[in-house]
Order: C-alpha cells, then sequence, then structure tokens
C-alpha cells in the first residue's frame, strides 16, 4: 500500500502525485517508469517516474485522465492510498555527454523529457527544449524545464500561448537554421514521434523516442507491449521504454495501442456513471492507518526542516 501525500491538478485533467515509495525513490533513473493498480481488482497501468526523493521516500507521477483507470486516479487525493506500486521498471535513459541534445515533449510527454532533460544538463550537456500542449491551459512544466535548458520554446495548437502550431513545426524552424543536435529525445503521442523522427532521419541525427504502449505486468511475461524494432520483436517494458526512433515501426506500435480502444471506450463509460464504486474500492483496499501515519511521518521532516 503506497500512500498519497501530494495531490494536485498541473493543468485540466493532469494530476501531479507525490507518492510514499521508499525503495523506487532510491533506486528509480530518468526514463523509468512503474506498473500502478489502484485497488485489487484494478487493471495495471504503467506511469512513469516524473521524480523522486529519496530523503522522504517518495515519488512523483504527473497522471493524464484519459481512460477508466487515470480518470479514477485523478479522483484521488492527499490522504488516499494505492494498493500496488512496482518498480522502477525498465532501462534508463542512457544519459552521457553527447554536446547539444534537443528534448522535445508532446503534451504530458514532458513529464518523461523533464527528468531526462534535467539529468543531461547535469552531465554536461546543452539542453534546447521544445514543449507543446494543445492550448495555454495544457502546458506543464514550463518553468521547471526552463530551469534546465539553455534554450526553451513552446508551441500550442491553437496559438494562445508561445508559437502557434506543433512542437514538430518548431524543431523544421531550428533544423532549416542549421540547428544539428548530437542527440534528440522525442516523447508524446505516436503520430508526434513518427514527425520527429521522419524530421531528423535524413539528417541522420540520433533520435530516442520513449514508448507508452499497452503492459500489463512490466517484466516481459505477458506480450502486450511488442513493438517491432528493425524488424525484430522487442518488449517495451523490458527493452525499453526508449527505442531508435529511426529503427521503431510506429505502424506496428499505433495498430497495437489501438487494439483495445472498443473496450476502453465502453468502461470510461460505466465508471463515468458510476465513479463513486471504484473509489469505495480504492479506499476500501487500502485503509487510511499506513497513509495517516505516511503523512505524519512526513510532516515530521517538514517541521524538522523548518525548525
Amino acid at each position: 500500500m503506497f500512500p498519497i501525500i501530494e495531490a494536485r491538478f498541473l493543468a485540466p485533467d493532469v494530476k501531479f502525485f507525490r507518492v510514499t515509495a521508499p525503495r523506487i525513490a532510491r533506486k528509480q533513473r530518468p526514463g523509468q517508469f512503474v506498473i500502478v493498480r489502484l485497488h485489487e481488482k484494478g487493471e495495471r497501468i504503467p506511469l512513469t517516474i516524473a521524480g523522486s526523493d529519496p530523503f522522504d521516500g517518495s515519488i512523483v507521477l504527473i497522471v493524464q485522465g484519459v481512460g477508466k483507470t487515470t480518470r479514477l486516479m485523478n479522483r484521488l487525493e492527499r490522504g488516499d492510498a494505492i494498493a500496488d506500486v512496482v518498480g522502477p521498471l525498465g532501462f534508463p535513459s542512457h544519459i552521457a555527454k553527447f554536446g547539444t541534445v534537443a528534448v522535445i515533449g508532446g503534451g504530458v510527454g514532458i513529464a518523461i523529457g523533464y527528468p531526462v532533460a534535467r539529468a543531461l544538463k547535469e552531465a554536461g550537456n546543452r539542453i534546447v527544449t521544445i514543449i507543446g500542449a494543445r492550448e495555454r491551459a495544457q502546458v506543464i512544466l514550463e518553468d521547471a524545464v526552463r530551469a534546465v535548458s539553455d534554450e526553451a520554446y513552446v508551441t500550442t495548437d491553437d496559438g494562445s500561448y508561445g508559437e502557434p502550431g506543433l512542437v514538430t513545426h518548431r524543431l523544421e524552424k531550428l533544423l532549416a537554421a542549421g540547428f544539428r543536435p548530437d542527440l534528440v529525445h522525442a516523447v508524446g503521442p505516436v503520430p508526434m514521434m513518427r514527425a520527429v523522427a521522419e524530421l531528423t532521419r535524413p539528417l541522420n541525427i540520433r533520435t530516442m523516442v520513449s514508448v507508452n504502449s499497452i503492459m500489463v505486468d512490466g517484466t516481459g511475461m505477458c506480450g502486450g507491449c511488442r513493438v517491432l524494432v528493425n524488424g525484430e520483436n522487442k518488449f517495451a517494458c523490458a527493452d525499453g521504454p526508449e527505442f531508435d526512433a529511426h529503427a521503431l515501426n510506429f505502424d506496428v506500435l499505433a495498430l497495437r495501442n489501438a487494439q483495445y480502444r472498443q473496450a476502453e471506450r465502453a468502461s470510461l463509460q460505466r465508471f463515468e456513471e458510476h465513479p463513486e464504486a471504484d473509489l469505495a474500492l480504492v479506499r476500501g483496499s487500502c485503509g487510511l492507518d499506513a497513509a495517516e501515519q505516511a503523512l505524519a511521518a512526513l510532516d515530521a521532516i517538514q517541521a524538522r526542516d523548518v525548525g
């Protein structure tokens, strides 16, 4: 059982959670993820670790409410708890001194891109970031990203903030002006990552993407997250989640991600008609005693720091 010690919305349907998970907090590295199950009858979903604090034993999860489980999670608050959080899973991002690195985050993808950008900056790289969102209200982590960037750009689809257009439009302009990063790291919707790959491919710019595909166990046992890389089967959970964008088959990835779309819509509709039933399962599976103890411990740490 993993108590939630902080919960707040960053944007409509996008929520920041700080969860007590000491072992994961000590071991996680940028690019890794966890498998979360909200209650004992719930589905397992992958969520990227957006940050951690080994001192208070917490990890940060940033959740966009899209399907049933993410919408249910976004109804939880400080003092609630999650039944299972398994991780850290997946290979960490390769952090080294490359030179200049472009980090591109589409939508909530910047929650993955930010810890990678921070680690790459600490390794001595020059960091150029591009954040994209549908509209101004959906832009997240801008201040944190700017703090670790040498250059930062924000784009919105509707032009309500930053530059009008997509992240790929800004990247295309930079490349046309002679920008040649040593590495591009892109995270976001499949069409966005595919478009980035097609821009960098003819210029032979190394490009990595982080794949968030359908997963169950997160260890390579179920095979649900299979992707094709250079024509070979790989598992996003065990071999990734990062892959060479020029070797990844985006058509297969898109098809697999859409495989259960109809069932997902039906499940979401049932949940939205009676959300209280699933909330009761969460709060019934994860009694409050441990959560209250974790919050008390956190308050004691904060009081000691102030003192």
